[in-house]
C-alpha cells in the first residue's frame, strides 16, 4: 500500500520548514509510524555525506536523525551549491553533474522533476509517510512553470499542503492570506491550512487573527508553536549565518572563565554546522565575525569551509582578515582551519577546477600545498586524533599535493590527514568536533594556551544534546500541534476548501 505524503511549505525562507519536518518526523516515529524526509531540491552549502559516498543537503540528514534513519539521496534528490550569485554546482542524487546557471538550471527543469517525483514515489512505497519540506516560498510565481520542489512537486503527487509562517517576524497572517491568494486555482485546492511558527506571547490575543484568517480563505491553522530557543538544529542555509550572531544558546561555564570563540563568516561559507558542537559545549561562546579585531582578541578562531575557496580567501584579503590571521599566528594564538579554510593556509593553491585561477598564493600558515581536482571527494572516515576516536566526512575539490607539517590524525586505513603547526590545525574532515572526546581534548588545550580557567563539562554529550532537541521539538508539536488531524490529511481526509480571488474578504 502506498504511504501518504504532505508537503510543509513556508511564507518564506528561515520559517521554520526543516524544524518542523524534523519535530513532526520525531513525534510520529514516536507513534511507531514508518516516517521519511524528503526535499524534492534544496539549496545549501551545507551538506552531508551519505553511506553510499552520496552528497545530500544537511537539514534532510538532521530530519532523518529525527526519523531515526541513516542520511540517503533518496531524501534530497537534487541539491544546488551555489558557487557565485549565477553559478551553482548541481548534485543529483548524490553525485555532481555540473555547474549551471539559472536559465541553463530551468531547461533542465523536465529531466529533474522526473527524477525528484520517481523518488518520492519510491519512498511512499516504502513508508507510512513522507514529509516533504518545501524550498522558500510556493508563491515565488516567477518561478512556478520550473518549480520542482512546492507546489509543482504537490500537484505532481497530489499531495496536501500546509504553510507555515514565521510570527516572530512580523506580518505572518498576512504572509499566509498574501501565499494563498497569489496561487493559481489549481495549485490553491492543495493548501490545506496553516502553522503559525515561533509565537511569543498570549495565545489569546492571537486567536481572532486566526479565526479571521479561516473566515478569509477557509482553511484552518493546525497549529501554533511557541518560540522556543532550545531548538536550534543543523542550519540548512549559509544565509541565515549572521555576522555576530551566536551560535546555538550559551551554556553556564563549570569553571570561572569562558572560551570566546570567533568563526569567520566566508561569503560563500559552507557546513557552517562544523561549529555548533563547539557552541553545545558548557562555558564556550561562539560567534560569527568578519572583522579584524574579533579574531584578533578571541580564544580560538575557526575558518571554516567554502564553496569558493580562491573568491573567498581574496575576500579575507580585501577585509584585512588575511593579516589579521597572520598576526594571529605569529603570536601563538590559536587557529582551526576546517575544508576550504585548511585549504587557503596553504603556501599555494593551484585551482583549474573551481574558481579556474590557476596557481595562487595562499596565506602560507601552514607548509602545505593544494591543488584541485575534477573529481570530488565524498567519502566518510574514521581515525584518531589527539589520543581520542574521531569520525568525520570529506567534501571537496582541494586536495593535498605536498605537507611538511605534522599530521592532526591517522584514518583506519592509516593514512595521516590534517596539518598541525603550533597552535595552528588543519583538516578536511568535517565533523571530527561531534567526537566528544576529541572536542574536549582540543578546548582544555585551547584553554590552557590563551590562559583561561576553563572547566570542562566532561558530562556533556553532542549527541544527547541533539536527541534532547529533537525530543523538545517533538514535545511541543505533541502539545500545540493537531498532529491527528495532520495524520488523517496525509491519508486523505482532506478538507473542502475555496479558491481565492485577489480582494476576497
Amino acid at each position: 500500500m502506498t504511504g501518504g505524503a504532505l508537503l510543509v511549505a513556508g511564507t518564506s525562507s528561515d520559517a521554520g520548514k526543516s524544524l518542523v519536518v524534523a519535530a513532526l518526523c520525531r513525534s510520529l516515529r514516536r507513534r511507531g509510524i514508518a516516517v521519511a524526509p524528503f526535499k524534492a531540491q534544496n539549496m545549501s552549502n551545507n551538506s552531508v555525506v551519505t553511506a553510499d559516498g552520496g552528497e545530500i543537503g544537511r537539514a534532510q540528514a538532521m530530519q532523518a536523525a529525527a526519523a531515526g534513519l541513516a542520511p540517503s539521496v533518496r531524501f534530497n534528490p537534487v541539491l544546488l551549491k551555489p558557487g557565485s550569485d549565477r553559478r551553482s554546482q548541481v548534485v543529483v542524487r548524490g553525485r555532481s553533474i555540473g555547474s549551471v546557471g539559472a536559465a541553463d538550471y530551468h531547461q533542465r527543469r523536465a529531466e529533474l522533476a522526473a527524477t525528484v517525483n520517481a523518488e518520492l514515489a519510491l519512498l511512499r512505497d516504502d513508508f507510512d509517510v513522507v514529509l516533504c519540506e518545501g524550498a522558500g516560498s510556493p508563491a515565488e510565481i516567477n518561478l512556478r512553470r520550473s518549480d520542482i520542489t512546492n507546489m509543482g512537486l504537490a500537484r505532481a503527487a497530489d499531495m496536501p499542503v500546509i504553510v507555515v509562517g514565521d510570527i516572530d517576524r512580523g506580518g505572518a497572517l498576512a504572509h499566509l492570506l498574501g501565499t494563498v491568494v497569489a496561487l493559481e486555482p489549481g495549485d490553491q485546492k492543495l493548501i490545506a491550512g496553516f502553522l503559525i511558527n515561533k509565537f511569543r506571547g498570549d495565545p489569546g490575543l492571537l486567536a481572532p487573527g486566526l479565526d479571521e484568517l479561516q473566515r478569509r480563505t477557509g482553511r484552518r491553522t493546525y497549529g501554533v508553536l511557541p518560540f522556543d530557543d532550545r531548538l536550534w538544529l543543523d542550519a540548512e542555509d549559509s544565509l541565515g549565518v549572521k555576522i555576530g550572531a551566536a551560535v546555538g544558546v550559551p551554556r553556564s561555564a563549570v569553571g570561572p572563565d569562558r572560551l570566546r570563540v570567533a568563526a569567520i563568516r566566508l561569503p560563500r561559507v559552507s557546513n557552517t554546522t562544523d561549529v555548533e558542537a563547539l557552541a553545545s559545549e558548557p562555558g564556550v561562546d561562539v560567534s560569527w565575525v568578519d572583522d579584524p579585531g574579533s579574531v584578533a582578541s578571541a580564544d580560538l578562531v575557526v575558518l571554516p569551509g567554502t564553496k569558493a575557496t580562491v573568491d573567498d580567501l581574496d575576500w579575507l584579503r580585501s577585509r584585512g582578515l588575511a593579516d589579521a590571521l597572520a598576526a594571529r599566528a605569529g603570536a601563538g594564538g590559536g587557529i582551526l582551519a576546517i575544508c576550504g579554510g585548511y585549504q587557503m593556509l596553504a603556501t599555494k593553491i593551484t585551482d583549474r577546477v573551481e574558481s579556474d585561477a590557476g596557481t595562487v598564493a595562499g596565506l602560507g600558515l601552514l607548509d602545505l600545498e593544494i591543488e584541485f581536482d575534477a573529481d570530488k571527494t565524498l567519502i566518510n572516515r574514521n581515525g584518531i586524533a589527539l589520543g581520542e576516536k574521531v569520525s568525520g566526512y570529506e567534501i571537496h575539490h582541494g586536495r593535498v599535493a605536498r605537507t611538511g607539517d605534522e599530521p592532526l590524525l591517522t584514518a583506519d586505513n592509516g593514512a595521516a590527514e590534517g596539518s598541525v603547526r603550533g597552535r595552528i590545525i588543519g583538516t578536511h574532515w568535517h565533523g571530527l568536533l561531534v567526537a566528544d572526546g576529541f572536542r574536549k581534548v582540543f578546548l582544555r588545550t585551547v584553554a590552557e594556551r590563551a590562559g583561561r580557567d576553563f572547566v570542562i563539562d566532561e558530562t556533556a554529550s553532542f549527541a544527547r544534546l541533539q536527541e534532547e532537541r529533537f525530543d523538545a521539538a517533538a514535545d511541543l508539536v505533541d502539545e500545540h500541534v493537531d498532529v491527528e488531524a495532520l495524520i488523517e490529511l496525509v491519508h486523505g481526509n482532506r478538507p473542502a476548501v475555496p479558491t481565492l480571488a485577489l480582494g476576497r474578504s
